[in-house]
């Protein structure tokens, strides 16, 4: 799902520049209307246990694999204003720090991931959050966040002068469409386990318990340090599509990365080098989710 360097063309990252900024730093700013105090740490759990999650990929079909995005499980446990704020953290250290999207493709990611992707999330949770529908809802966030955001991606490739043959796009499509069904399920899922850890979470952002805490923290190590045992190798969907589709060679990274492909290059064992880089992604984006959670707070106070 993430869109590395080369594929896109500079206009059209340069207009998805323009337009997801501005648009991130307004969600910061609208975010700030339901920021308290007791809220910041639960931007940090939510963020770090989401980069864990998205470490973690599971087959799809045709010899693609998925994984986790969490736009909607964030919406449906922030609001749409804080969680473009989270997504577009986690989506900055992943290009940055683990070349895990390009940098110059950060506007289209954000564009389709932290703000397409949250808010198409938000219309089936508007509608129909509470009640006997609440689990239709959430699993249609689910699918509405991922489906809306490939799209997005497979328009902007489009823009980019990137031709698809019919039978690969309808192919990307159906790869799309499973990825999202799950994306649905494992945010039903994960939600309400978050709910039986705290029901607070469900009615409004609320101070992490002690044993909240724990348990998200647990959950988070457990994915970033030993998920990799466990995940496929299978390229995700974008990849898939460009491996297929003949156009993989147009990937060109601007810049280096410290921890790219989720690797510690310092360390010889290639086991312990995931696991580290992992563990220190998730350091870092639970401690800048929570800074922004601060800083936000702060700027609603003056």
């Amino acid at each position: 799902m993430h869109i590395p360097d080369g594929f896109l063309t500079a206009p059209v990252w340069g207009a998805c520049q323009v337009l997801a900024l501005p648009a991130v730093a307004w969600s910061a700013r609208r975010a700030q209307a339901g920021s308290t105090e007791t809220n910041v740490p639960l931007l940090g759990a939510l963020g770090a246990f989401v980069f864990a999650a998205q470490m973690i990929n599971f087959p799809v079909a045709g010899g693609a694999s998925g994984h986790l995005v969490g736009s909607a499980l964030l919406a449906a446990s922030v609001g749409p204003w804080a969680a473009s704020v989270v997504m577009a953290a986690i989506l900055t250290l992943q290009a940055f720090v683990f070349q895990d999207g390009g940098l110059l493709a950060l506007g289209a990611n954000l564009f389709n991931m932290a703000l397409v992707g949250v808010w198409a999330a938000w219309v089936p949770l508007r509608l129909a959050a509470h009640g006997r529908r609440r689990r239709i809802a959430l699993a249609a966030a689910g699918f509405f966040s991922v489906f809306t955001a490939a799209l997005c991606a497979l328009v902007e490739l489009a823009l980019s002068g990137v031709r698809l043959p019919a039978a690969t796009v309808w192919v990307a499509l159906g790869v799309f469409a499973l990825t999202a069904m799950i994306e649905g399920i494992l945010t039903v899922a994960v939600y309400e386990a978050i709910e039986r850890i705290n029901p607070r979470w469900v009615q409004a952002p609320a101070p992490l318990t002690r044993r909240a805490g724990a348990g998200l923290a647990a959950a988070a190590v457990a994915l970033a340090g030993a998920g990799f045992l466990i995940a496929s190798s299978l390229p995700d969907g974008l990849d898939h599509l460009a491996e297929t589709a003949g156009f993989a060679s147009l990937e060109r990274p601007v810049a280096g990365a410290p921890l790219a492909d989720y690797e510690a290059l310092f360390v010889a064992n290639p086991w312990l080098s995931k696991a580290l880089a992992g563990l220190a992604g998730l350091a870092l984006t639970s401690l800048l989710c929570y800074l922004l959670g601060r800083w936000i707070n702060r700027w609603r106070s003056a």
